[in-house]
């Protein structure tokens, strides 16, 4: 992602529904895995979701391959290493949680980070993985913001299983928004990642709350989600 837009990204992330509620949906699998120890955020921009890893009290480090979504970090206070996503610089078996939240699309080779994580885990250590779903979604959204692909269900689930990890859960994220948001993406010549008004804001955030209760996760949506467990 270009410099431009991390810093654009972190300007809104604080407010903006889509990144104020995939932090409520971090937050939640987080307190799910019970004691907290190390963990990796593996792209992690300006450190929005290094934050709330901390803020649940793991040992979170963020790992950003660009200068500007360093820096951004490091000026929000968080511990950061720069380095590759396919190479990752820690030992092995060190990390008990692996968060990757819109990652594997950005790279060509998304099998050799799924390896490297599933080097860096420990045993029954946990990755969390979030991507773009469907390439039917694909706009000049995917192409301004530096995405290689988006993933169908089962392409994701092949590759976290070929890399060597247990998928525990695989579901839809940003469903009930799926066709406001691509009749949106259909006339954009650019990223969406726009400030909206407040009023707008919110009720987009209370819509996409209602999926943490209703059985959605198995439709189509904007996102996947998946959960995975290194054996």
């Amino acid at each position: 992602m270009e410099g431009t837009e991390v810093r654009k990204l972190a300007a809104l992330e604080d407010r903006h529904w889509w990144y104020a509620e995939r932090r409520s949906l971090l937050a939640a699998q987080v307190a799910a895995l019970g004691t907290p120890g190390t963990a990796l955020d593996v792209g992690a921009a300006g450190g929005g979701n290094t934050r709330v890893l901390r803020d649940a009290g793991w040992r979170a480090l963020a790992l950003e391959y660009g200068e500007e979504g360093a820096q951004v970090a490091h000026e929000r206070g968080l511990p950061v290493v720069r380095g590759d996503a396919t190479r990752l610089p820690v030992a092995d078996g060190s990390i008990g949680l692996v968060v990757a939240f819109d990652v594997l699309e950005h790279i060509d080779d998304d099998d050799a980070v799924v390896a490297h994580v599933r080097r860096a885990l420990r045993p029954g250590g946990t990755l969390l993985v979030a991507v773009p779903a469907g390439m039917r979604n694909w706009s000049a959204h995917d192409e301004a913001v530096g995405h290689v692909r988006r993933y169908e269900r089962e392409q994701l689930r092949a590759l976290l299983e070929r890399g060597g990890l247990e998928v525990r859960e695989l579901r839809s994220w940003n469903v009930l928004m799926a066709p406001l948001a691509r009749w949106r993406r259909r006339s954009a010549t650019g990223s969406d990642l726009d400030d909206v008004p407040a009023v707008v804001n919110a009720g987009a955030r209370a819509v996409v709350a209602l999926e943490r209760v209703l059985p959605v996760g198995g439709l189509p949506g904007i996102s996947l989600l998946a959960t995975a467990r290194r054996p």
